[in-house]
């Protein structure tokens, strides 16, 4: 860069000095020793900030668990879990003030000048700030999305977790206890105008906060090395914050009964909010509207591979000809299939079995390295988790790496045999392995354990949720190309119905927060298009009128993921190796995936 700089200076120079005396050539020679001198101390400036810029990003996370505590614990750094953050006027400045600060530090910077890794760093700071004053200042969920507060996870996060001793752990609970009572009037100073849908959430999920205020809880305070006072100031503090909870619980009852009566705001965000959302949260450099159209098309394609399997298998399953309608003759083929499901009550002890059979083939078939130390626990979703999705992770932060990662998955007895029954058949015995592949081994609980291993804190705090979901999304195809089912038609068959799946989210979630589809015409997409079964068509729609943007992360990131593997491929197949082409890939954390490929070909 010097080197460029300095013959800039001198080439403006030369062009300069063909038009001049003496005198003036001097002077011009002079001018241009100058600029070059300033270029030359520019670049080395710019050098000099690039080495410094680790330390400020350093300094900005730390700054950061000032003013997101609980966002700290999540992440597994417990310098400040006894702060419950109230979510009031005065904390919404504090994060603003936040924001301009350090925005402020961080454009000292040059980012042209600084290591490509940090670059993107830089990139995801800059996104991360401005996401923080958009959600404040523009999108303003913080007014009509009662969901946002519940004060349970970080409880949990602290009592479950055994990152400390139980008696260091639980005098971050003691102080923590404090601010519930104040959390929850500023909930409700806050919320106006809110949705039915977010309000109703809002109602089961702190339900389900007796889950952890409860006298298990208790009992441990009471058999802890607390001391007589500290014991004291938790009973206190304890039936303090349960009132609080049942007060706000009371609140949320009343106005759900309003809400229904009086009617109340649409969920739906609209063209504009949405595109702004989309930008900030995917960060795949393609507009919320061209990938709706990309789905739309990859939709037909699809549907395509799924009626020459269907030719294939017809004769195997059914004695009569196969209908000339090649949707009605797939979509028969799979109600048929459907019915090979486990039985309702072992449905969480199936995904534990399939586990150990995941490792098995990943390891026989060196497509990653799996590390034992880290192991996956499967356990039945906390109540307090439960209305949203049917199974999750939750995984340690990059500072808790020997943390459990945790398998949730819903257990099936609060559901009528009906409902259960539709439930077990969309995830029948094939689905069943790809939602497990997806969600554990080599998917979501992979990515994130190596995440943690990122030598970039902000890859791994500040990841992109089109690289995470789409890496899961991408491992499903790349297990069954490796022979996982040993090529069975009818496990292809019920991938391309998953498959469906994520295609048909981008579509719905758009047409749903953009277009004003309603429910009638959702359910057709879902059951018609996309071969769902009717519960879980109406757990995403319930899923859609909750969320926005997110549902598009799947097949944004999978697709990018899939096309950049492909893409090395076809330079050097004698030499592309697959389980290094997946440990470089995750080895840049959760950056999104234009920026982990831009790393890779460097």
């Amino acid at each position: 860069m010097k080197k460029s700089a300095i013959a800039l200076a001198l080439s403006v120079a030369g062009l300069f000095l063909s038009g001049c005396n003496d005198k003036e050539a001097s002077q011009a020679n002079s001018a241009a020793k100058a600029t070059a001198a300033t270029e030359a101390s520019a670049s080395a400036t710019n050098e000099a900030k690039a080495g410094q810029f680790a330390d400020f990003s350093a300094a900005f996370i730390e700054s950061l668990w000032q003013v997101a505590p609980t966002w700290a614990l999540y992440s597994g750094y417990h310098k400040y879990d006894g702060i419950l953050e109230v979510p009031d006027d005065a904390n919404r400045q504090k994060t603003l003030d936040f924001v301009a600060r350090q925005r402020a530090n961080l454009t000292a910077f040059d980012v042209k000048s600084l290591p490509t890794s940090e670059q993107i760093d830089y990139r995801l700071i800059e996104n991360l700030l401005n996401n923080f004053e958009w959600e404040i200042t523009r999108f303003k969920s913080w007014q009509w999305d009662p969901s946002g507060y519940n004060v349970s996870g970080g409880f949990a996060q602290i009592i479950n977790e055994e990152f400390a001793p139980l008696d260091e752990r639980l005098r971050s609970v003691i102080a923590r206890l404090e601010s519930v009572p104040a959390y929850y009037v500023a909930a409700r100073a806050n919320i106006a105008n809110p949705t039915l849908e977010h309000t109703e959430l809002a109602l089961l999920q702190n339900q389900g906060a007796f889950s952890v205020f409860n006298d298990e809880l208790a009992a441990k305070v009471a058999a802890s090395g607390l001391t007589d006072a500290e014991k004291a100031l938790f009973s206190s503090r304890f039936e303090a914050a349960k009132a609080a909870v049942t007060e706000h619980i009371t609140w949320l009852e009343a106005q759900v009964a309003t809400l229904k009566k009086d009617g109340a705001r649409d969920f739906r965000i609209g063209e504009a909010l949405y595109e702004e959302k989309f930008a900030l949260d995917i960060q795949s450099g393609m507009t919320a509207k061209a990938l709706y159209e990309k789905a739309s098309a990859d939709m037909a394609r699809v549907h395509g591979e799924m009626a020459r399997i269907t030719t294939e298998l017809w004769g195997k399953y059914f004695e009569e000809p196969m209908p000339e309608d090649k949707k009605l003759a797939t979509r028969m083929l799979i109600d048929k299939l459907s019915s090979k499901h486990v039985a309702r009550d072992k449905f969480v002890d199936e995904v534990r079995a399939q586990i150990p059979e995941l490792v098995k083939f990943v390891n026989e078939k060196k497509l990653i390295t799996l590390d034992p130390a880290k192991p996956l626990v499967v356990r039945e979703t906390p109540e307090y988790m439960r209305g949203y999705a049917g199974a999750s992770i939750s995984a340690p932060g990059p500072y808790d790496k020997g943390g459990n990662t945790y398998y949730n998955v819903t257990p099936l007895d609060g559901m009528s045999d009906e409902s259960a029954e539709s439930y077990l058949r969309e995830y029948n015995h094939w689905i069943l392995q790809v939602l497990n592949i997806h969600e554990a081994i080599p998917g979501h609980y992979t990515q994130l354990v190596y995440s943690n291993e990122s030598p970039s804190l902000v890859k791994s705090l500040f990841g992109n949720g089109a690289m995470v979901e789409g890496w899961a999304v991408y491992t499903e195809r790349m297990m069954l190309e490796e022979g996982y089912g040993n090529f069975e038609p009818e496990m292809w068959l019920m991938y391309y119905k998953w498959n469906l799946r994520v295609i048909a989210n981008t579509m719905l979630d758009y047409s749903i927060q953009v277009k004003g589809m309603n429910e009638a015409e959702a359910m057709k997409l879902m059951t018609e298009e996309a071969f769902q079964q009717e519960a879980e068509a109406q757990g995403k729609w319930r899923r859609a009128t909750l969320s926005q943007v997110q549902l598009t992360s799947y097949y944004a990131g999978y697709r990018e993921i899939y096309d950049f593997r492909e893409e090395l491929k076809a330079k050097d197949p004698a030499q592309f190796d697959l389980r290094a082409f997946h440990e470089r890939f995750l080895s840049f954390g959760s950056a999104p995936v234009k920026y982990i490929r831009e790393l890779m070909l460097k």
